[in-house]
């Protein structure tokens, strides 16, 4: 692996995509079982996940599985460069945003605030065993997500990925925000006391 964070998320990026279809449909099975059971789990409230794209874990076996007080929620890109969430299920109607990844459509007015969410699931290119994420480099949740590191959850916020983007070392950029747990297919780092479960 490389420092050069452009050619990681490269490598990364292609690690995933590369997986066969069995292991992507086995590891979604096994990560919802991994997030279902995590400590801090809410049995109600708005959770967020993401809409797998890029050969990114996906996330609909655990929308499924969510406690039925949970509401599912999408990241909507807004105007301020700050990511707002919508309540979605299946069916629901999409429109894609600017960088084609499918959004729901609903009136800005009619979006939450990330704060509202009681757990946010975030998409990773990478991690380490300290639960720092790569993102894609857009910053468009650590930007949304910078009260954290003033304040504890909730929001409770996990990474979620295959185990393969796991890397040696990530190092802390001073934006990053610091992520509670990193879910896999394999497991979980509790990233609270770094302790791999």
């Amino acid at each position: 692996m490389t420092d050069d964070r452009t050619t990681l998320r490269r490598e990364l990026r292609a690690r995933r995509r590369n997986l066969p279809a069995a292991a992507r449909i086995g590891g979604a099975e096994a990560l919802a079982a991994q997030l279902l059971a995590l400590p801090f789990a809410p049995p109600s409230g708005y959770v967020a996940g993401y809409w797998a794209m890029d050969g990114e874990i996906a996330l609909h076996a655990w929308q499924l599985r969510l406690p039925r007080d949970c509401v599912y929620c999408l990241p909507v890109l807004h105007a301020d460069q700050r990511l707002r969430f919508a309540p979605w299920r299946p069916g629901d109607p999409l429109a894609a945003n600017r960088f084609g990844i499918p959004e729901p459509a609903l009136a800005p007015e009619s979006l939450l605030e990330p704060e509202q969410m009681s757990l946010i699931v975030l998409p990773l290119v990478g991690f380490d065993g300290r639960g720092h994420r790569l993102g894609m480099g857009g910053g468009w949740y650590d930007r949304s997500l910078a009260f954290r590191q003033r304040r504890p959850a909730p929001p409770w916020l996990v990474g979620a990925g295959f185990e393969l983007q796991r890397v040696e070392r990530l190092d802390a950029a001073d934006w990053d925000v610091a992520l509670d747990a990193v879910c896999t297919e394999a497991g979980t780092v509790d990233c609270r006391s770094a302790l791999y479960v």
